[in-house]
């Protein structure tokens, strides 16, 4: 995609973090952007904040769990703006702990969010893009535990794993269907300055946390707050999605110090061995 300025930019988990930084990225080549998420203060603010910095901006209070609220949100951005031609599939939660500890409330709220959230913006947006007949692009954020498997965050695992898997998917589907007109990246990032380790904050009441705790549970969650207070700013992660859009890259891996741990996770699967666990940081 080469063409920036006028477009339209859909965001979701826009408020903070990774989803803020892309949609100021996004703002400073000239598109128009649609905001999208859950906390509503937040949203707000940071609307106001872009607003005043000369973009023009939408944004619309989401759930991305919500088929409904993912609906609502292209029929806005459609009737605001008249179409989407980048669409960031951003918005993310995550719990842990082992495997046989989490409740069914916290699969649901985790796979709702992580997983049919990104399924409904492809639901969503593609057709809208496809329709369009215009260069476009797919950014869905999964996680450098989309392409490796730690202990502790099974349910976070598997909703990036699946995200991966889905933008593969996609990435083949669109080559056929649009002639190349309608790209997709996928993006990987390791510790980000975030506040991913937070995500209680918006855990819907029908969904509350009633498992028990793991002994182990406070000391990890600080030791992964110090991770993400010392990681990647959320800013350098933007430049490097946006360098991947306009460069049509598909993966977009934002810690290649990283890349040995995926190049044993795949020898493992090779060699049919069991896995290799090479610590979280």
């Amino acid at each position: 995609m080469k063409t920036f300025r006028d477009r339209v930019a859909v965001v979701t988990g826009a408020a903070s973090g990774i989803g803020r930084a892309m949609a100021e990225r996004f703002a400073a080549e000239g598109m128009k952007i649609v905001l999208a998420d859950v906390e509503e203060q937040p949203l707000a603010k940071a609307a106001a904040e872009m607003k005043s910095a000369g973009a023009a901006v939408l944004a619309v209070r989401t759930d991305v769990a919500k088929a409904g609220d993912m609906a609502a949100l292209a029929k806005k951005t459609r009737e605001t703006f008249g179409g989407a031609h980048v669409l960031c599939n951003n918005a993310g939660v995550s719990v842990a702990g082992p495997i046989w500890e989490k409740t069914v409330q916290d699969w649901e709220w985790i796979l709702g969010v992580n997983l049919w959230g990104v399924i409904h913006g492809i639901r969503e947006f593609v057709p809208m893009m496809l329709a369009q007949d215009t260069e476009a692009h797919v950014v869905n954020t999964a996680s450098m535990a989309g392409l490796v498997s730690g202990p502790g965050m099974a349910p976070y695992n598997v909703t990036k794993h699946s995200v991966v898997t889905m933008s593969e998917s996609l990435h083949h589907e669109l080559a056929m269907a649009s002639a190349g007109r309608v790209k997709v990246s996928v993006l990987c990032p390791g510790w980000v300055n975030t506040k991913i380790a937070e995500s209680e904050r918006n855990r819907p009441a029908e969904l509350p946390e009633t498992g028990p705790e793991a002994p182990a549970h406070d000391v990890m969650l600080q030791m992964v707050k110090g991770f993400l207070a010392n990681g990647l700013p959320p800013a350098r992660v933007a430049d490097l999605v946006f360098a991947a859009i306009r460069d049509e890259r598909f993966y977009i891996l934002t810690h290649p110090e990283w890349k040995p741990m995926i190049r044993t996770r795949m020898e493992d699967i090779l060699e049919e061995r069991s896995p290799t666990y090479a610590g979280i940081a």
